[in-house]
């Protein structure tokens, strides 16, 4: 015996077979797109466990320190090669050497970077070797010379930096002869700082004088 047609409640009667197929489709649409959704959620939650595994997994910790460099070490290597004194400044146990070698083309120089920790920025000693006179004023990118000032018994030259930018990120110089070199102290830091390293290299300055003569 064949079924009789489905009334509908919203039509009051049967369906057609039109309605019955346009209701059918509406509904696999909507099937379709709530497994979409559900698909999406999931790829997700995925991605994300990925991700959190690899962030706890992967060892983390602070960068290590870059050892300090041994300047008394590396000074008497250069000292060697280049057969003279260099100067192995005698700076605070705080202050940290970032960097010692020579440098430079038209003038090599033994140059030592510090890092003072009590003073923010940077410090250069540098010893020219047989630098001319014109050498500190090349290394400040034009900066001249604006008087001079006495520590420990050398008596140094003071350079004006009007504009730190141009001079390489300098706001601070000293130089002074030392027999056929000339010292040079410079950086971005403190009066303090500077005279701190000029105390440092003043007895060896003065000794480096005293056997040219």
């Amino acid at each position: 015996m064949a079924r009789a047609p489905r009334i509908v409640a919203e039509l009051g009667r049967p369906e057609t077979p039109e309605e019955t197929a346009d209701r059918k489709a509406q509904f696999s649409a909507a099937y379709r797109s709530s497994q979409n959704t559900r698909n999406l959620i999931a790829a997700l939650l995925a991605t994300l466990t990925v991700v959190l595994i690899i962030v706890f997994a992967v060892p983390r910790g602070s960068i290590p320190e870059r050892e300090p460099v041994d300047v008394a070490s590396v000074a008497a290597d250069v000292s060697s090669a280049e057969d003279r004194t260099v100067l192995v400044p005698d700076v605070p146990d705080t202050w940290r050497a970032n960097s010692a070698a020579v440098e430079g083309d038209s003038v090599g120089a033994w140059t030592i970077v510090y890092v003072p920790s009590e003073a923010s920025g940077y410090l250069r000693i540098a010893q020219g070797f047989d630098a001319d006179a014109a050498w500190p004023t090349r290394v400040l990118k034009g900066a001249d010379a604006s008087g001079t000032t006495t520590i420990d018994g050398v008596e140094w030259t003071v350079y004006d930096i009007p504009d730190p930018a141009r001079a390489g990120n300098v706001s601070i110089a000293l130089s002074t002869p030392a027999g056929p070199d000339t010292v040079m102290i410079y950086g971005s830091t403190d009066e303090k700082t500077v005279e701190t390293a000029a105390k440092s290299v003043a007895d060896q300055v003065k000794a480096i004088a005293q056997d040219a003569q």
